[in-house]
């Protein structure tokens, strides 16, 4: 458990769009600092990342992976994200946790704005990072084109700190434009140096240029050097970039092609050089680093078959002893993680990203300390944003028998994904799952049947419609059993009458000469309720008021038993004589859209039975838009999935429940048909 004492340390999260190519990176990144002797690949599944079986089976990231390695004197931690926008909340969640980022992303114009929401959450949270375009081998001369392409949807100016060299269609090297060097990349080994090929000196000149000038900026001796036609030193520019990149001022962009090493040992020496330490980033953060006091946050909680719950924790300030008590709950271990991988270690210290075993309770972005009564002294940390669920699916266990283990179980993976929730439907009776979108849920499926042995199946939930009256009706309702000993009497007046909408459910009485006696009339409420659970149509009514107005009782067989089925009777009379209605409920949606994609979504809504309120540009999100309307509930299951499809997958949505609003006659039909089937399924089944 000793640990070779090292002069630093860099947290690093890889984050990109889906199929960029983080984890191909980070295997890259592992090989060429000799941890891995040979190289695994996403389709092979024998990757250091990507360990979890959901990931392998769909050859893609669905949750934070985990690499600590040394390198040139310096504790690096990688954190490779998913890519995927169903599980932006895992990425969101790490960010807060490293010192730096790299952005990897195709070279690919027409697609930079997938970027859009990743570049928004790290400057928001003022995260330093660079770009790495990856799969090089396919950019086709293109560079310059894709670099602004970028920086227009970037709201931090990107420097290029390389060009490319191309022998007709292939990338074989890059220009440093700091140094002027040019090199050839080598599978397997160091990029080699070459004379500066001078039929690259204009375009190099203009890269070189936006570089300078990117960094002046923020650099008035830079600038006047500049103005006045000097060469800035070597050493000048460079400590410029680690300035500005530390600061998040500039975003350095670099080139290469993880799949075959290409231009990651740059981009690794420029970590080494130019990311900030861990001491930056939590003085940005506000962490005071002269109290001794230990201080860490939960980045993200795992469950693992063998050792149970594990904790990925940044620790802010002070030292963290194996065994520490954090929050009043005794950390199992502590360690350094290699994919899957758990090294025991004696103790952690500010700066460094490690495991604690068996933290119960915790939940992802806690705040962790380990005196009684630091949580009272010490300001919570800032956490991600939590993000808004918009895919539902009702689940119910394969087995019975299962029941019982479903919330607990559902409990358990929400520790582990807080971007889920669930809930129980009350009218529908239906456990509702919710995630960021078919796969997030699907993943979520898989893991309650592979950790927890629950087998689920799914529907599309059902819509919560309700039921209303257009008109009044005055009815009597009268119930009398006789049997071998005391009969059941009750006798009960009523009138029924229409409230606004959103008036609820009123009852009332106006008995007078005790015709029916006190000690009934809960009984005479307690039946029109019940009825009103499932109304003429078979859903619950809402906005009636009822008034018990007359009646009449028996001395010795009436009872509030006898009353209750009394009302039950008058009410089941009455109501179909009230022009019953069918109400769905509406909710108030906000989607936002880069502005090219308002056009299709109001014609989305419009589709949808939306009603739309108005649109603007969206607040500190700049060439977005906010479109607002009311949608009903019934058009909104597979929204998120057309949303993504319109607009290159960085589409979203807000929402909460808005109104209940009358169901057009020409679907009615259709609804109360779907009720029907509904039923004698039911039926059957039993």
């Amino acid at each position: 458990m000793n640990e070779k004492v090292l002069s630093g340390a860099r947290n690093v999260a890889i984050v990109g769009p889906y199929l960029s190519g983080k984890t191909t990176l980070l295997e890259s990144l592992l090989l060429i600092t000799g941890v891995i002797s040979r190289k695994g690949r996403v389709q092979d599944r024998n990757t250091v990342g990507d360990v979890a079986t959901e990931s392998r089976d769909r050859q893609m990231s669905v949750e934070v992976n985990t690499a600590s390695l040394e390198h040139e004197g310096i504790r690096f931690t990688f954190l490779d994200c998913p890519g995927s926008i169903e599980f932006a909340q895992e990425t969101y969640n790490a960010l807060i946790g490293v010192d730096a980022a790299i952005v990897v992303c195709e070279p690919d114009a027409n697609r930079v704005l997938t970027l859009a929401p990743l570049f928004k959450f790290l400057d928001d949270w003022e995260i330093p990072h660079l770009v790495f375009i990856n799969k090089m081998d396919r950019v086709n001369g293109l560079y310059m084109e894709i670099l602004h392409a970028l920086k227009s949807v970037s709201s931090r100016p990107l420097v290029p700190h390389q060009y490319p060299i191309s022998d007709g269609d292939r990338v074989v090297g890059f220009i440093d434009l700091v140094t002027e060097q040019a090199y050839h990349y080598h599978a397997g080994a160091p990029a080699d140096p070459v004379p500066f090929p001078e039929t690259l000196k204009a375009q190099e000149q203009v890269a070189r240029a936006e570089l300078l000038e990117g960094l002046a900026e923020f650099d008035d001796h830079l600038l006047e050097e500049l103005l006045e036609e000097l060469a800035p030193s070597t050493d000048e520019i460079l400590q410029d970039l680690k300035m500005e990149l530390g600061a998040d001022l500039i975003v350095p962009v670099f080139i290469g092609l993880a799949e075959q090493d290409f231009g990651v040992r740059p981009l690794l020496s420029a970590l080494l050089r130019e990311a900030p330490e861990p001491s930056t980033t939590a003085e940005r953060r506000g962490i005071i680093l002269n109290d001794q006091l230990p201080l860490a946050q939960v980045l993200k909680n795992y469950t693992t078959p063998q050792g149970g719950k594990i904790s990925l924790v940044r620790v802010w300030q002070g030292t963290l002893a194996d065994g520490a008590v954090l929050n009043g709950v005794r950390a199992a271990g502590l360690y350094r993680l290699l994919g899957q991988q758990l090294q025991p270690i004696a103790a952690a210290v500010a700066g460094d990203i490690v495991a604690l075993g068996r933290l119960e309770g915790m939940k992802t972005g806690d705040t962790l300390c380990t005196d009684a009564g630091c949580v009272e002294r010490v300001r919570e940390l800032p956490r991600a944003e939590q993000l808004r669920p918009m895919f539902p699916l009702a689940i119910a266990a394969e087995k019975r028998s299962d029941d019982v283990k479903i919330s607990t179980a559902l409990g358990k993976l929400l520790e582990e994904d807080p971007s889920l929730y669930w809930q129980q439907q009350g009218d529908t009776h239906e456990i509702i799952l919710w995630g960021q979108g078919e796969i997030h849920l699907q993943v979520a499926l898989d893991r309650l049947r592979r950790k927890y042995n629950l087998a689920m199946t799914t529907h599309v939930p059902q819509v919560p419609y309700k039921e209303t009256i257009r008109k009044p009706a005055t009815v009597h309702g009268r119930y009398k059993h006789q049997t071998g000993g005391h009969g059941q009497f009750g006798d009960v007046y009523l009138e029924i009458k229409p409230l606004v909408r959103g008036g609820g459910f009123s009852f009332h009485e106006t008995i007078v000469g005790g015709v029916v006696p006190r000690q009934y009339i809960p009984g005479v409420e307690m039946g029109v309720r019940e009825y009103l659970e499932h109304g003429p149509l078979g859903f619950p009514v809402v906005d009636v008021a009822v008034t018990l107005t007359n009646g009449s009782y028996h001395n010795v067989d009436s009872s509030e038993q006898a009353f209750k089925q009394a009302a039950r009777i008058a009410m089941q009379e009455g109501m179909g004589q009230c022009e019953p209605i069918l109400l769905e409920p509406i909710s108030q949606v906000a989607i936002s859209i880069p502005t090219d994609y308002t056009a299709k979504v109001l014609r989305l809504l419009s589709g949808r039975r939306g009603q739309i309120l108005g649109y603007d540009g969206k607040s500190d999100w700049s060439g977005w838009d906010q479109v607002s309307a009311y949608l009903p509930q019934a058009e909104m299951q597979d929204l998120i999935v057309e949303l993504r499809s319109l607009t290159l997958g960085v589409g979203f949505f807000d929402w909460q429940y808005h109104h209940l609003q009358e169901v057009p006659e020409k679907l009615v039909e259709r609804v109360l048909a779907t009720l029907e089937n509904g039923n004698s399924q039911k039926s059957t089944h039993r």
